[in-house]
């Protein structure tokens, strides 16, 4: 069974570059594998390994500048949720292309899981998804607007387009692990936005913690690691990935005409060119000969593709 965890932290690095080569070196050592991205705002990503792994990796990165109250979230898969490690320098550990945004300054009022359906059924609080449409299409909370955005930086103009709508109204914001609120919250309070609260823990802490039966959601979360999606319980839920866009899918959508393996879906088809999809074929092509490869190396065999 991998361990999983999901973390962020807002700080200020001052060397983000002296900071990566001891944590490849470390997740290399430990067989933890997953994504990581360091920005002089701090560092957000998901990992996986062994138990033993994570709590060294996460110490590691506990004793970094500012890093002593980090948080995280954890669940489980049977099987390795991601191919390798990947450690990345970045301008933002989440994009939203606005630098006057600070959330170590001032973010919206923190709202436990156990007391969101609370919040957002009250009739003067209006509830927004800051997540991407393609997240927002398999799930969601109950009343929640969807701004519709394809990426977390185009949520500025969608609330300067819409910011009327919301007058008098408390403002709820959720996402899948809280850091994209982090920065959400701080950009409407700078805009004159007074009540302004979003779910502590993200979509993952309420599924984990509110009972099914008590839920205001509906639908699977989508998360960025080999589950694809989960739903209440952080049980792994149906979706696969379309490996040419990357976006969910289910196993019935591979019965689709529009869909070929690592090539395109029902939601990329139209959006890709032939020259794309050639592309494409010849990288699924390429992975198959290394799997051929890996497959006659580890149980002793040639087969007739090298």
């Amino acid at each position: 069974m991998f361990t999983i965890a999901a973390l962020y932290h807002f700080t200020r690095f001052a060397d983000i570059g002296a900071l990566k080569p001891p944590l490849v070196t470390l997740c290399a050592a430990n067989d933890v594998r997953g994504s990581l991205l360091l920005a002089s705002e701090g560092i957000n990503g998901t990992i996986a390994g062994p138990r033993p792994g994570i709590d060294a990796v996460l110490a590691h990165i506990r004793a970094l500048p500012g890093c002593a109250d980090l948080e995280w979230k954890e669940s489980t898969s049977p099987t390795a949720p991601f191919g390798k490690m990947k450690v990345r320098l970045k301008r933002e550990i989440v994009t939203m292309g606005q630098p006057d945004v600070d959330p170590t300054a001032r973010t919206g009022h923190y709202v436990e899981a156990s007391g969101w359906n609370d919040l957002i059924g009250r009739e003067d609080v209006a509830v927004i998804d800051t997540r991407n449409d393609y997240e927002v299409a398999i799930g969601t909370f109950d009343g929640a607007v969807d701004p519709a955005t394809a990426s977390f930086g185009e949520f500025p103009a969608w609330w300067e387009a819409n910011k009327d709508q919301f007058r008098g109204k408390k403002i709820a914001m959720f996402c899948t692990g809280g850091i994209r609120c982090e920065k959400s919250t701080n950009y409407l309070i700078g805009q004159g936005v007074e009540d302004v609260y979003h779910l502590k823990g993200g979509i993952l802490k309420y599924l984990e913690e509110v009972p099914q039966a008590d839920s205001t959601w509906h639908g699977e979360c989508f998360v960025f690691d080999g589950r694809v999606s989960v739903g209440h319980g952080l049980a792994i839920g149906p979706h696969l990935l379309c490996h040419a866009c990357r976006r969910p899918i289910l196993p019935a959508d591979r019965d689709r005409p529009q869909f070929e393996q690592g090539v395109a879906c029902h939601h990329c088809a139209d959006e890709t060119s032939d020259t794309d999809k050639a592309r494409f074929r010849e990288r699924q092509k390429q992975m198959g000969l290394a799997r051929d490869r890996g497959t006659a190396h580890m149980t002793g065999h040639v087969t007739d593709k090298g």
